[in-house]
């Protein structure tokens, strides 16, 4: 005997149309690559720009004629590597203290950092120093600063053999800062319940650590009337913690905002626009070493910088301007970026003194931006998979953890 049954049955399913997926991180992560192609390139022009700068009895004559083009080809844009560094990095502790998120054990990152960072620069530093250096003990005390990531300290020798990678000595500092900081932010936020007093409380830190600086290089340059020439004082981490602070300050709204208020194109567009003009202006009005946007120009400019990038990757959707640093060449060029910030002034200074390039004055300047890129590029491609790629395969010999990683379980298993 069958029974039917009286429940009422289901009400019908309505098709409702299903969400395309999103495609943020990956557009994010394209335009990320963008932005370090066109900075790595804009770095390329700067030095360039540097080399092809002329001094006599007259004053200084820089390449470009026109105050305005001048400018343009002198931004320097080594605080967008500081924000867009710290911004990537502390995103994952921006988590762990604000929504409880983990985070990999310091020895991780400092490993991966590692190896990102390390064969290539010791590489190249190595070589580079070996061919200007043919007798030995040559220059030994530059080798052992460089290698030792603190030639920054160094008044004499922060610009030998790879000038540019001054830099990475903070970058590295970075690492080690942000190992301690990031856990500790964790701990202080983890006891408050709202989740609004967790976001004030990194907010504030990064604040603080941004503020810092500021007051380092006042002090410095009114109080003590130090000279724009003591690069120790003005290039040290006390005096260029504000970029990477700033960025770190992008990485805590990023992750307080989620995917709430995100710009529309208007309010992009004008931010983007207010940024860019912003870098400009600081560009045109620093020409004097002694002027206040000389003086206070790298926090100034980290902190438009953070504004342009969280105009980019803070979007409701993506437009032009994703489209445009998405492009092919583009990205290329951010992927061997690094590689390009390594390898670029050695060219340029081979090329120089080789008789390859034009020589010096405002009639050579063009076309010698255009031979150093032309071999610069290819070069950093060419390293980049010859030398990076590979390097970066060595983050896998440990796993999230930072244990070593077992590649043959099954092996071990019956061992």
């Amino acid at each position: 005997m069958s029974t039917v049954s009286t429940a009422p049955a289901p009400p019908a399913r309505t098709s409702r149309p299903r969400k395309r997926p999103e495609k943020p991180a990956r557009d994010r992560n394209g335009e990320i690559q963008g932005f370090r192609g066109l900075a790595a390139l804009s770095t390329v022009v700067f030095h360039v720009w540097q080399q092809y700068f002329t001094y006599d009895r007259d004053g200084s004559h820089p390449p470009v004629g026109n105050r305005y083009a001048n400018a343009l080809v002198s931004l320097e844009v080594i605080d967008f590597f500081f924000v867009l560094s710290a911004y990537l990095l502390t995103l994952s502790y921006a988590k762990a203290a604000i929504d409880g998120s983990s985070t990999r054990p310091a020895r991780t990152f400092l490993f991966r950092r590692a190896v990102r960072i390390v064969p290539l620069y010791f590489l190249a530093v190595a070589l580079i120093w070996a061919t200007r250096n043919p007798t030995l003990p040559g220059e030994w005390t530059d080798l052992v600063r460089h290698l030792t990531f603190t030639q920054v300290f160094d008044k004499e020798q922060i610009f030998y053999t790879i000038g540019p990678t001054w830099s990475l000595s903070l970058e590295i500092m970075f690492y080690f800062a942000l190992v301690v900081l990031g856990p500790l932010a964790a701990r202080a936020a983890r006891p408050l319940s709202r989740r609004s007093s967790r976001v004030a409380v990194c907010a504030v830190g990064c604040a603080l650590l941004y503020i810092g600086p500021f007051i380092w290089i006042a002090v410095a340059r009114y109080g003590f009337h130090v000279p724009h020439t003591e690069w120790p004082v003005y290039f040290g981490p006390q005096a260029r913690f504000g970029g990477f602070a700033a960025g770190m300050g992008l990485a805590v709204a990023a992750v307080a905002l989620g995917d709430r208020g995100k710009l529309g194109p208007r309010a992009a567009l004008t931010l983007r626009l207010a940024a860019v003009a912003g870098l400009y202006t600081l560009s045109l009005t620093g020409e004097n070493a002694e002027d206040p946007a000389t003086t206070f120009y790298h926090p100034l400019a980290a902190l438009l910088w953070t504004v342009l990038l969280f105009s980019t990757v803070h979007v409701e959707r993506h437009g032009r301007w994703s489209a445009w640093l998405t492009t092919r060449w583009l990205t290329m060029v951010g992927l061997a970026s690094y590689s390009l910030f390594v390898w670029h002034e050695p060219i340029m200074l081979a090329l120089y003194r080789g008789g390859l390039l034009p020589p010096s004055g405002q009639e050579g300047f063009p076309l010698a931006v255009v031979v150093v890129l032309a071999v610069a590029v290819p070069v950093a491609l060419l390293s980049y998979w010859a030398i990076e790629y590979p390097a970066s395969l060595l983050a896998r010999l440990k796993d999230s953890r930072g244990r070593p990683r077992e590649f043959y379980p099954e092996a071990t298993a019956r061992t």
